[in-house]
Order: structure tokens, then C-alpha cells, then sequence
């Protein structure tokens, strides 16, 4: 199999959805180099096809609901950090199948004039990175879903070095247990088109590859 990953999941996503606005998620959790990713797939992918990059940080939910069931509740982070029924409102309906190419890109929190729609072009990719992305009621709206895996214990690490917080932090375990109730729920490795090992950021390995159905849940399954 091809060892540059980039290479791999760019020449899935440019074939995705021929004609059509193709949907792909970047999944994994924080700390397991989702943004980065997006981004170097985006230049690659720019060079074929026009791209957009939404942010699903952009869609969560206000504070009082993030942590309506303890600020260190893994639970709660699982069920309730994202408003998912405004991401599929504002961006995975209109860039959908059928949808008009009308979305928003942030959050309306309901403060401010709500931003003025965007239009994404109609052959575009539209590459959504994020957490908790192939869970129930997402899953099925890939083109491509691309999981990220990294040990939690590294990412873990990262996040407490870029957050400048101490590793024993209570937040930590409240993302970790958060990520092992979303495997154990969601199966995300399964259910991925494509799984990155992105132990080294600095050379992310294709680690299993699924032969793309007509979304991403479909296919069969393969090893690197």
C-alpha cells in the first residue's frame, strides 16, 4: 500500500462523488493532528478539485449546555459538546445531496445577526474536521470518512502542551473517557473509509482502507 497518506486519502476524495459536492469528515481525537490534516489534504486536494474547510469547533454547543451534567463529565462532553443539529442544518444538508450549496460555516448562538450564507461551488469537496464525526446520525453522510488514531495517552500529552494546563488536569480525563465512550458507541475505526495512524504527525501511515460504497459505511475492509 502507498506509505504517503496524504497521497492515498487525496485520490480518494477527488474521486468522490464525480459531478457533486463530496463530503468528507476528518475525524479523530483532540490532539490527533485533525486540523493540520485537513489542511495539507486541502492543498493536495485544491490542486483538482475546488475545497472548503469547515471547522466543527465552529458548532459547539454554549457552555451551560456543554456542561449541563458536570464540567468534568465525560458523558457529557460525548452527548453535548456539539450542536450536530445545527452542523446537518447549516452545513451537511445544504452541501448535501440535493442541498441548495447555501451554508453557514459558524454557529449561530443566537447574539449577534446571524452571518450572511456562503455558496460552495458545485463539484467542490467539503472537508469537515472534527470529533465525534462518525457517530450515529453522521455517519451515513460521508463521501469519505477519514479516522485519525493516535494512543489517548498522546494526545493527551498534546493537548496539555498546547493548552498550557498540567497533564493531571481533570479536563483530560474528561475528553479521554469521553473518547472511549465514542469508540465503544460509534465503532469509528470500522466505519471510516480510510484509518491514519497519526502517532508521528510528522508521517501519518495509512493503517486500514475500505473500498468507498456509495457512502463512506459501505465496502469492505482492508490492512496496510
Amino acid at each position: 500500500m502507498e506509505h504517503d497518506a496524504l497521497a492515498v486519502v487525496a485520490g480518494l476524495v477527488v474521486a468522490a462523488a464525480p459531478g457533486a459536492r463530496a463530503l468528507v469528515a476528518v475525524d479523530g481525537a483532540g490532539g490527533s493532528g485533525k486540523t493540520t490534516f485537513a489542511a495539507h489534504l486541502a492543498e493536495r486536494v485544491r490542486q483538482r478539485r475546488p475545497v472548503l474547510v469547515v471547522h466543527a469547533d465552529d458548532f459547539l454547543a454554549p457552555p451551560h449546555v456543554r456542561h449541563a451534567r458536570g464540567r468534568y463529565s465525560p458523558e457529557g462532553f460525548w452527548l453535548d459538546a456539539y450542536d450536530v443539529p445545527a452542523l446537518v442544518r447549516d452545513v451537511l444538508d445544504p452541501l448535501g445531496p440535493g442541498g441548495d450549496g447555501r451554508y453557514r460555516p459558524t454557529r449561530d448562538d443566537g447574539l449577534a445577526a446571524p452571518g450572511v450564507a456562503l455558496v460552495a461551488p458545485p463539484a467542490a469537496v467539503v472537508l469537515v474536521e472534527g470529533t465525534f464525526l462518525l457517530r450515529d446520525g453522521l455517519a451515513d453522510r460521508w463521501d469519505v470518512a477519514v479516522h485519525l488514531d493516535v494512543p489517548l495517552a498522546e494526545a493527551t500529552r498534546r493537548m496539555a502542551a498546547r493548552e498550557g494546563r498540567a497533564p493531571d488536569d481533570p479536563v483530560w480525563e474528561r475528553y479521554a473517557g469521553a473518547q472511549r465512550l465514542y469508540a465503544r458507541a460509534a465503532h469509528p475505526r470500522g466505519r471510516a473509509t480510510v484509518v491514519v495512524d497519526t502517532t508521528d504527525v510528522t508521517a501519518p501511515r495509512v493503517c486500514a482502507l475500505r473500498t468507498p460504497g456509495p457512502r463512506a459505511t459501505g465496502g469492505t475492509l482492508g490492512r496496510a
